[in-house]
């Protein structure tokens, strides 16, 4: 057989000036794109979208494309990772108060030894522990510090996020 207009997009000449069209393509020299989509029979769950001889199945938002390419399945939740690293957080303020409490027990003896830090400490080795033992006000500085950064966190918009 031959066409003489030769067939287009993959469709092969089968009677004089009569081409037969692959899927997705139609007219005379299979020139012209099929809308699978206008048609009922596409079998998309949700949303389809035409392409140049095919198609292609997508899904509303929150909606997820199931491996057969074209039902939607209600999509998992993402892990939020802002409230990750709140837990996170949390779990850290927790491990450092109970530092202090242990640290607290610890020095108790010392304090019973020297109940105050002298202005200038000696060179004695138990009133250079005493004394840098009683900086436990860092702790608590440090602690406060993750509170700060908490409340920080709670305000931080991540990125990709509304």
């Amino acid at each position: 057989a031959v066409c003489w207009v030769p067939c287009r997009n993959g469709g092969s000449c089968v009677f004089p000036n009569r081409c037969s069209c692959p899927p997705g393509w139609t007219g005379a020299a299979c020139e012209t794109d099929v809308d699978e989509c206008a048609r009922r029979g596409h079998g998309c769950g949700q949303l389809c979208a035409n392409t140049a001889g095919s198609y292609r199945c997508s899904c509303r938002a929150g909606f997820s494309l199931a491996a057969d390419g074209r039902t939607c399945g209600r999509a998992e939740p993402q892990p939020d990772p802002s409230s990750e690293m709140k837990e996170e957080m949390k779990d850290l303020k927790a491990r450092v108060e109970a530092l202090e409490q242990k640290l607290q027990s610890l020095l108790a003896p010392f304090h019973n030894l020297m109940p105050s830090a002298p202005d200038d400490v000696g060179t004695d080795p138990v009133s250079r522990l005493s004394h840098s033992l009683q900086q436990l006000d860092r702790i608590d500085s440090l602690s406060e510090q993750i509170s700060f950064l908490e409340e920080r966190l709670e305000t931080c918009k991540c990125p990709g996020k509304g």
